[in-house]
């Protein structure tokens, strides 16, 4: 059984997909404990791999995109089935995850790594995006243990202005490596 907080569907906010249509799978539980988290990962119900796809279709029509997010989605032993499962009902599957716990994904799984306390090598060497989180300092340390290649997107902390104002001097000073990323669907007041 999977732990779920919510399944909804809405428009992609933050990163490379900022807004493209995605069912989100909310899944409960984190390991971190991150002062500047903004999201409620509690447990609010537990859920089977054929329900949760069942409320995609439901929610989501024939939406390809479907986001796995939490909390921190690897934590739990069933999120490899629920992949498997998505797409073998024609869905894509991207994971937002605090990069710490090793798991070997698909190669069609978009990876989405936001570093926190600490990071995975294998993680942070799978990852297709980075997402730093901007709050009173840009970690800029993180860069090294990603690839050149790999898209690092600054996110201000909750849109704040002194946040924004630091993550767009950080661009501005390294336009190859750095992209700025809003959280747009806070702006346009959707979820």
């Amino acid at each position: 059984m999977l732990q779920i907080n919510e399944i909804f569907y809405s428009l992609q906010g933050e990163g490379a997909y900022s807004g493209t249509p995605a069912v989100f799978i909310r899944l409960a539980g984190c390991n971190l404990s991150c002062d500047f988290c903004d999201t409620d990962y509690s447990l609010k119900s537990f859920s089977s791999i054929e329900r949760v796809v069942e409320e995609v279709r439901r929610l989501g029509g024939d939406c390809p995109m479907v986001i796995l997010t939490g909390g921190e989605p690897l934590a739990q032993n069933e999120t490899l089935a629920l992949i498997t499962t998505l797409q073998n009902d024609g869905r894509r599957v991207h994971i937002e995850s605090n990069g710490t716990i090793a798991t070997e994904l698909p190669l069609d799984v978009w990876l989405t790594v936001s570093p926190k306390e600490r990071l995975n090598d294998t993680m942070a060497a799978r990852a297709n995006e980075v997402k730093l989180i901007v709050d009173k300092r840009v970690p800029l340390e993180w860069l090294q243990r990603f690839g050149e290649r790999t898209a690092v997107f600054l996110q201000p902390e909750g849109n704040k202005p002194e946040n924004i104002k630091l993550a767009i001097e950080a661009v501005k000073a390294d336009p190859r490596r750095l992209r700025l990323s809003l959280q747009t669907h806070k702006m346009i007041g959707i979820r």
